[in-house]
């Protein structure tokens, strides 16, 4: 750190007063607090004799070392006061990316005859395996030896250049499989 030319605050030290400590008079009057600046050797001594409880009864200090402390109100953001009662008012901010909005947005369940949901990744497994979204588990594991039939170096001559759609069809396959719509 940088003294900026302070001199240590403590009586009798000529060291440069790098480090800052709180103002011998406590908080300041709304302004910025005039910090003491102090060198190492004695902000050290000051922060080793600094006691939290200093002053208080023993009830407060039951109070102030309970789990929750400091816990129990609502932030200004948050709070029901604050907003008219609302809360955050979500709609005043921009999303013009739908990004937040996507997130929470559920896909229909309508596509799959049986009801159960797919979810994004789920279509994009299925589109890479080539298979609709009402599939079933056995039109999945016949497509699933179909591609890797295709598309095995033992099965198609030793040709290795297919390898990494082998390996995405595989992961595809594997995701399917414990997917909740194939359950």
């Amino acid at each position: 750190m940088e003294a900026n030319g302070r001199i240590c605050a403590h009586p009798g030290c000529a060291e440069p007063g790098e480090f800052r400590a709180p103002p011998l008079e406590g908080a300041s009057d709304g302004g910025p607090p005039n910090f003491r600046w102090m060198c190492l050797e004695h902000v050290r001594a000051f922060n080793a004799g600094y006691n939290f409880f200093d002053g208080m009864t023993a009830e407060e200090i039951h109070h102030a070392q309970r789990p929750l402390a400091g816990w129990e109100s609502e932030t200004r953001a948050f709070s029901r006061a604050g907003g008219g009662g609302q809360g955050p008012r979500w709609a005043d901010f921009a999303d013009p990316l739908d990004a937040i909005a996507a997130r929470f947005r559920r896909e229909p369940a309508a596509d799959r005859p049986d009801g159960k949901p797919l979810s994004g990744q789920d279509r994009a497994n299925l589109k890479l395996l080539g298979l609709p979204a009402d599939a079933d588990r056995s039109a999945l594991r016949k497509r699933y030896s179909e591609l890797v039939r295709k598309y095995h170096p033992d099965r198609n001559g030793g040709d290795r250049s297919h390898e990494s759609k082998l390996q995405s069809v595989i992961a595809a396959y594997q995701a399917l499989r414990g997917a909740p719509a194939f359950a």
